[in-house]
């Protein structure tokens, strides 16, 4: 045997799917970071909702600290967005834990007041599009515009649906051993440990704009700039405007279950069906499919993927609603190939805006499909309406995939 061969058959093969990622030194201690400051925000979120419940026993002023987390998201979203192209990405996601560290901490001092603590709830909220926005420019950074980005991508996604099927157990479950306070008090360690890897995990790069006036007009005309392009404008609303629909039965999983007579076990399966299969679809596209197979299925999957909604008309029972929503987040599939567009289509010297307002929308428009789905169910019933909603978003996505092809 020559030595060329033998050095052929001893090289270990180059990893593939996800695995690609995590070679990358840089993404793991994103990735890292990603998760503690997830880990962060859970946990606040749960703990100060408890902590407002046992300060005023309402359970409005409760639900309120709950709802601040995404009400802001379109302010930071439109009036900060600036700050994603303007300083180095590093600084920013640095600075904005030690923000986020920095309002919770005052949190956990004994006789805080409910205005303060509803404040410092919404500056989180505000600072959390800019924050997210700039870590997915970073991505594209770090990655590259091409493959390894939608992969990178798509598993802090992955890792963010997750959260929404073992964070808040983990969340209740600490909350049984410690106080809210001292609950609280975690997460200003998990911001502070996403802050200092972060810090030493990533290289510095140079601000992608220069920044010549107000950050607010900054801002403001980056946005401008951002939905100034065509294809762009379609794109964002082909990520904003499916979620907005597919939130329909998580707002009404409660009065379904209840419908059903499926109690509690079956309202947590009906909450966490979507995920699932949101994570199923992802997973299996990115390490089963190449990158332009994800880009040739984005568009017909966008199209079908709330169509399984529709069956909810024929007043399912709890088995075939679960896989109803199972196929459903299956089809959120569909993300991969939108984020290889996305990048692709947004100019380098805005990629921080115009990921930063990808983040403010989406999260609105999800806070606007549930209360949408609430006016709605009170008058058609929550079946009807999460029917109307798989049939109204198909049209939406149809017409927005026509617009999509048209564009490219």
């Amino acid at each position: 045997m020559t030595t060329d061969d033998t050095t052929a058959t001893t090289t270990a093969p180059p990893p593939t799917g996800y695995a690609r990622v995590f070679a990358v030194p840089e993404f793991r201690a994103v990735f890292t970071a990603h998760i503690l400051s997830l880990l962060g925000v859970v946990i606040s979120e749960i703990a100060l909702s408890v902590l407002v419940y046992e300060l005023t026993g309402s359970p409005l002023m409760s639900a309120l600290a709950f709802a601040l987390g995404f009400l802001p998201y379109v302010v930071g979203g439109t009036l900060l967005a600036g700050v994603a192209d303007r300083f180095p990405a590093r600084r920013v996601l640095v600075v904005f834990d030690l923000v986020c560290a920095a309002c919770v901490l005052p949190m956990t001092a004994p006789g805080m007041g409910i205005g303060l603590l509803l404040t410092l709830r919404c500056a989180l909220a505000v600072v959390a599009p800019v924050f997210q926005g700039t870590r997915m420019a970073t991505l594209a950074d770090i990655l590259g515009d091409g493959d390894l980005f939608v992969l990178g991508r798509s598993l802090l996604r992955i890792v963010s649906q997750s959260a929404l099927l073992a964070g808040y157990g983990v969340g209740g479950l600490l909350l049984t051993v410690v106080s809210p306070r001292h609950a609280l008090l975690i997460t200003v360690g998990t911001f502070c440990a996403s802050a200092l890897l972060l810090r030493f995990g990533t290289r510095r790069r140079p601000a992608r704009a220069v920044g010549g006036g107000a950050l607010v007009t900054e801002s403001l005309r980056g946005a401008r700039q951002v939905l100034a392009n065509r294809r762009v404008r379609v794109l964002l609303l082909l990520f904003w405007l499916p979620p907005m629909f597919s939130v329909v039965p998580e707002a009404l999983a409660a009065p379904y279950a209840d419908e059903l007579g499926a109690g509690s076990v079956g309202l947590g399966l009906l909450m966490c069906a979507l995920p699932v299969g949101t994570i199923a679809g992802e997973l299996w596209a990115g390490a089963r499919l190449r990158p332009t197979a994800r880009e040739r299925i984005a568009l017909p999957l966008v199209c079908v993927t709330l169509v399984p909604y529709a069956a909810y008309a024929l007043h399912l029972n709890l088995p075939v609603s679960l896989l109803v929503l199972l196929l459903s987040g299956a089809g959120s599939a569909y993300t991969l190939g939108l984020d290889q567009w996305f990048v692709r289509a947004v100019p380098e010297e805005v990629r921080g805006r115009a990921m930063t307002l990808l983040t403010a929308g989406l999260m609105t428009i999800q806070g606007v499909g549930m209360a949408l789905a609430g006016v709605v169910a009170e008058f058609a019933g929550v079946a009807a309406t999460v029917a109307g909603a798989g049939l109204m978003g198909t049209a939406c996505c149809v017409l927005l995939a026509v617009a999509a092809r048209r564009t490219e």
